[in-house]
């Protein structure tokens, strides 16, 4: 039985951990399952992006459906929404949910995630929606903080070793609207 189930956002965002837990040689699949990245074209580059770094490292990756619309609908009223905001906490668990429920069809016995992995997010509120999403479910959420332990230095080291492709924005297009406007800079 498969050991841990690791939900994925972007490369950028989990190359270190994926790095980490491939060298300690632990059994693990990447899962991709983020209906917020849009464009579709975005999505296929993300995609892509972590399927080739999960690749090279001989982890197995799985990418589920892409469904933007069943996305768009569960965060339909919240557009407005800052960045942190309640949008934010349905996208998450609508993700963990899904990550989760995927797990339970396939013999995974833990998910964790690097949703909050970027100091774009709130590692609380994403625990917060794991743990509603878990009891939902049944699965075990793992909550490592994948900020600590060197991994931030580690992520930086292997997007530039790697020339990753690495977004200024979080995928969701609201997202990306709120960071044209305020430029504040990369949100991976």
């Amino acid at each position: 039985m498969p050991a841990l189930l690791l939900l994925s956002c972007c490369a950028p965002c989990s190359c270190a951990v994926i790095d980490k837990l491939a060298r300690e040689r632990k059994d693990f699949t990447v899962l991709f399952y983020n209906p917020n990245i849009q464009p579709a074209e975005e999505y296929e580059k993300r995609r892509m992006e972590n399927e080739r770094f999960c690749q090279e490292r001989n982890v197995p990756f799985i990418a589920l459906e892409y469904d933007p619309k069943n996305w768009l609908n569960a965060v339909k009223g919240l557009e407005n929404e800052p960045e942190r905001g309640k949008r934010c906490s349905v996208c998450f668990h609508l993700r963990l949910k899904r990550a989760m429920e995927y797990a339970q069809e396939n013999g995974f016995e833990t998910v964790s995630s690097v949703l909050g992995i970027s100091r774009w997010k709130d590692m609380n509120q994403v625990n917060r929606a794991a743990r509603q999403a878990s009891l939902k479910t049944g699965v075990f959420y793992d909550e490592t903080n994948w900020r600590k332990g060197g991994l931030e230095q580690l992520r930086q080291q292997l997007v530039k070793e790697t020339g990753m492709y690495a977004q200024d924005y979080c995928g969701c297009p609201f997202s990306k609207r709120n960071n044209q406007s305020s430029s504040t800079g990369s949100k991976s």
